[in-house]
């Protein structure tokens, strides 16, 4: 079954043809995530925090193997959040991601702050996002996704009518989303079966694309407004 047709066949939205995404993804080079209602549900409490899932670890460390292989160098991968996220942090800690961009309120202005601090432009970024905060910075970037949420039909449709999505999950985010998205994104490239049978050697390239990912030390952003 081709690609495309699995995913619609989970419920996922394209809004691009699976050549065009190809030819969109082969020039990104920074992948950035929103925390909250991406991550998860998007619910909050004082003993819970903001949580994740080992799915979705996994899949972003899959990902990140993926443009690794293809690549020859591990993609910029940043999360930003407009709360002061700390569970966003050490998830980035743990995973040796390459930022943490907490308290940005301002998407659009943080996104573009933060890939211009690190030489990048924003034709070179994909953005994930579920809600009306992170629209400006889904404005300007080159590849967007939306994790869905079917509570909340005018906001999909005014993503729509605006053209601010290339790509709407199936699940939502305390369903894995990043997990779909991971999947998608590794299939697109082209190299999932590889990405998985080097994995499961945990040597060779594998081992290789570790050590590089270990020494990335996160850069941690808070924006004071």
């Amino acid at each position: 079954m081709e690609l495309q047709a699995q995913f619609e066949n989970l419920g996922g939205q394209f809004f691009l043809s699976e050549e065009a995404w190809k030819a969109k993804l082969a020039k990104v080079k920074a992948l950035v995530f929103d925390w909250d209602g991406v991550f998860n549900a998007g619910v909050k409490s004082q003993a819970a925090g903001s949580p994740f899932s080992e799915p979705d670890s996994m899949g972003l460390n899959m990902l990140r193997f993926s443009f690794w292989l293809q690549n020859g160098h591990l993609p910029f991968t940043a999360i930003i959040s407009g709360e002061n996220n700390q569970t966003a942090l050490q998830f980035a800690q743990r995973e040796h991601l390459d930022a943490v961009m907490l308290k940005a309120k301002n998407k659009g202005e943080s996104l573009t702050l933060l890939l211009k601090q690190n030489q990048l432009k924003v034709e070179e970024c994909l953005f994930v996002f579920d809600d009306i905060l992170d629209l400006s910075a889904a404005k300007i970037a080159t590849a967007r996704i939306q994790v869905n949420r079917t509570a909340n039909p005018l906001f999909s449709d005014f993503v729509d009518q605006h053209k601010l999505c290339d790509y709407r999950t199936a699940h939502a985010g305390d369903q894995h989303a990043v997990r779909e998205i991971s999947e998608l994104l590794i299939g697109l490239n082209g190299n999932y079966a590889e990405v998985i049978e080097k994995r499961m050697a945990f040597e060779g390239d594998y081992q290789n694309y570790l050590n590089q990912r270990n020494v990335i030390e996160v850069e941690e952003w808070t924006i004071h407004s």
